[in-house]
């Protein structure tokens, strides 16, 4: 089988994850079986990859399924902005030898290791905090579904506030992106995180960590179906007009999320600012679609997955006239930002941070 960008990009986080020690290789195993669908492609991208053949696999695939659906901070150094690297296509499940070479991952390269419960980052805000007006809400999905979500404003902000949505990262709506969409009350805006996992129940539901590959990228998962999920919280705040001034609306996620972001930019026209942190391309073809102005974060590591083909995107997005800018920040590996992970690298988050507001502030009203 070949593999779509997110689901390369997801074997990337998990590969790196092992290569650093984070990930026993059963789990790997059962991961990476979980998006091919098959234990000879699993064996055969693994090797490639690099990694050594698994002592002993799992009998089965884990049983559960997807349900797929119809279509104020210390000053920090300023980044740099990107020299886009060149690397190699995403992998297929039967890739040639050659991509066993590709260097190994560093250290704590990826969010998707066991992060530590401790937010370290000072912007952090605390869910008891008493400025914050927090709740978890429901919307209807597209497709009929209840989709779970948790909303934050500040509680003396009165009348429409502009909205940014945030998606998560491949363990679902996890605490530490609560806490990022009240990082963005903090600034004033109301902010939205969708849980991606509602048609399973929500992301509290998954007791089995090696399950998230499978609902989020496994064989028969409809990947546009996560951006149409999106696409329903616009609608249901067009339905809010005390809420939300819906003529500004912008979208933030960070690695599987930021490559939702990247696929929204072409698919949801209302949106007027995006920052994905780094994430996996969207479709070339597809980004004379974007209307909104986009910010891409990503490290600066060369070894690091997010950044192959970034060039190749650097490009279409320039000869299809799209505002963009990327940043690559000095310093830093792949999810430097989550505070809650092993790569977490404060002064250059902090600045990565402060660089998405103020694209945020000029590009929503």
């Amino acid at each position: 089988m070949t593999l779509n960008d997110l689901q390369a990009y997801m074997v990337y986080e998990y590969v790196a994850d092992y290569k650093a020690g984070y990930l026993s290789r059963r789990d790997l195993v059962r991961r990476v079986l979980n998006i091919c669908g098959g234990l000879g492609s699993t064996a055969t991208l693994l090797l490639a990859l690099g990694c050594s053949q698994p002592a002993a696999q799992p009998t089965a695939a884990p049983a559960a399924k997807p349900t797929a659906a119809p279509a104020a901070a210390s000053p920090a150094a300023s980044p740099a902005t990107a020299a886009s690297p060149s690397a190699a296509a995403s992998p297929i499940a039967s890739p040639s030898p050659a991509a066993a070479a590709k260097p190994a991952a560093s250290p704590a390269a990826s969010p998707s290791a066991s992060p530590s419960p401790v937010a370290r980052s000072p912007l952090s805000v605390p869910a008891n905090d008493p400025t914050i007006d927090g709740q978890d809400i429901t919307f209807s999905g597209a497709d009929g579904a209840t989709i779970l979500a948790y909303q934050a404003r500040l509680k003396s902000n009165t009348g429409p506030l502009p909205l940014v949505l945030v998606c998560h990262e491949n363990r679902g709506l996890t605490e530490h992106i609560r806490d990022v969409v009240r990082r963005f009350a903090k600034e004033n805006y109301i902010a939205c995180g969708v849980d991606l996992l509602s048609r399973q129940g929500g992301t509290a539901k998954i007791t089995d960590p090696n399950q998230f590959a499978a609902l989020l990228t496994g064989p028969g998962v409809n990947q546009d179906q996560f951006v149409g999920d999106f696409a329903s919280a616009v609608a249901y705040y067009k339905t809010k007009p005390d809420l939300v001034n819906f003529d500004n609306i912008g979208m933030n996620g960070f690695c599987f999320g930021g490559g939702v972001v990247w696929r929204a930019t072409e698919q949801i026209p209302e949106l007027k600012a995006a920052a994905p942190f780094y994430g996996a391309l969207p479709p070339l073809e597809q980004v004379n679609n974007i209307k909104a102005a986009v910010l891409g974060v990503y490290s600066s590591d060369p070894n690091d997955f997010a950044n192959n083909r970034r060039d190749e995107l650097d490009q279409a997005l320039t000869a299809a006239g799209i505002t963009h800018k990327f940043n690559a920040y000095p310093g830093t590996m792949h999810a430097f930002h989550n505070d809650t992970g092993p790569a977490y690298n404060q002064e250059q988050a902090l600045a990565a941070w402060r660089d998405m507001i103020a694209w945020f502030k000029q590009y929503l009203a």
